[in-house]
C-alpha cells in the first residue's frame, strides 16, 4: 500500500531556539504568542478569526517561510517583497517527505500586483489577466492550479460573488481528490462550509479548533438572514 505524501505541510509552530520579543508585533498579538503547533489537515484547513486577529500575518509567515513571495504568485515570482513580519524567521516548519510538485500563495489585496508583473515578462504566457474581471482573474489562477500542489490563499472571498465562492469550493474539491493540500484565510461561511476540513479559529486564548456551525461567520449568517428585517431594524435605528 502507497504512503500517502500528503499533508506536504504536517505542523507549524514557534522554533525551540527563535529569539522573540513579546511586546513586538506579530508576537503580541494573542493568537500568534500562544499558537503551540498548528497540524494543518491533509485537504483543507481555516484559519479563522476577527480582523486583526493574526490569521493573514499568519498565513503569509507560513508561506514567505515556505519560499513563496510576500505578494503571492509561485516562487517563479520574482518580485521584491513587500514589508513583512518577522514571524516568518521563528517559524519552524514539519513537512512531508515528499514536495508537492507546485506551490502557490494566492492573495487577493496584491492580485493586481502580481498580474501586473507577469505581463511584463517576455510574450508568450497568454493573454493579460487583466482584461478579465477581479473575480474572474482569480479563478483563472485557481483554475490552473496543478495536481500534488500545496496552496495558500488569503481571504479569496474579497475577489469573489458568492456564485464564485460556490465555483471556488467546487474548484478546491477537484483539486484535494488530485492530491493537492489547501490552507486558506477566509470569513466566508460557504468556502468554511467544506466537508471534514480544519477550521482553525485565531483569538484573544491563542489558536483552537472550532466547527463550521460553531463559528460566528455561519452563526451570524444564518441569524442575519432569517431575521433580516429585525437586525436591520436594530441595526439602522435612530437614536
Amino acid at each position: 500500500m502507497a504512503i500517502s505524501a500528503k499533508p506536504y505541510l504536517r505542523e507549524i509552530s514557534i522554533a525551540g531556539d527563535a529569539e522573540i520579543d513579546f511586546d513586538s508585533y506579530p508576537f503580541n498579538i494573542p493568537a500568534v504568542r500562544d499558537m503551540g503547533v498548528i497540524e494543518p489537515h491533509a485537504d483543507v484547513t481555516f484559519f479563522v478569526g476577527e480582523n486583526g486577529a493574526g490569521k493573514s500575518t499568519m498565513l503569509e509567515a507560513i508561506a514567505v517561510a515556505l519560499g513563496l513571495p510576500s505578494e503571492g504568485g509561485s516562487r517563479h515570482v520574482h518580485r521584491a517583497q513587500q514589508d513583512v513580519s518577522s514571524l516568518q524567521n521563528c517559524l519552524k516548519l514539519v513537512k512531508s517527505f515528499r514536495k508537492p510538485a507546485w506551490s502557490y500563495f494566492l492573495r487577493a489585496e496584491s492580485l493586481f500586483n502580481v498580474f501586473s508583473y507577469l505581463d511584463d515578462l517576455p510574450p508568450g504566457g497568454g493573454p493579460s489577466k487583466h482584461i478579465r474581471s477581479h473575480g474572474e482573474a482569480f479563478m483563472d489562477v485557481m483554475l490552473e492550479f496543478s495536481a500534488g500542489g500545496l496552496y495558500l490563499l488569503d481571504e479569496p472571498e474579497a475577489a469573489l460573488s458568492p456564485n464564485r465562492q460556490l465555483a471556488a469550493l467546487s474548484a478546491i474539491d477537484q483539486l484535494v481528490k488530485q492530491d493537492c493540500q489547501f490552507i486558506i484565510a477566509t470569513h466566508s461561511p460557504i468556502l468554511l462550509s467544506y466537508p471534514n476540513a480544519r477550521i482553525l479559529q485565531f483569538d484573544g486564548s491563542g489558536i483552537t479548533e472550532v466547527a463550521f456551525e460553531d463559528t460566528e461567520h455561519f452563526a451570524v449568517t444564518r441569524d442575519f438572514l432569517n431575521h433580516y428585517p429585525q437586525r436591520l431594524k436594530q441595526l439602522l435605528a435612530d437614536d
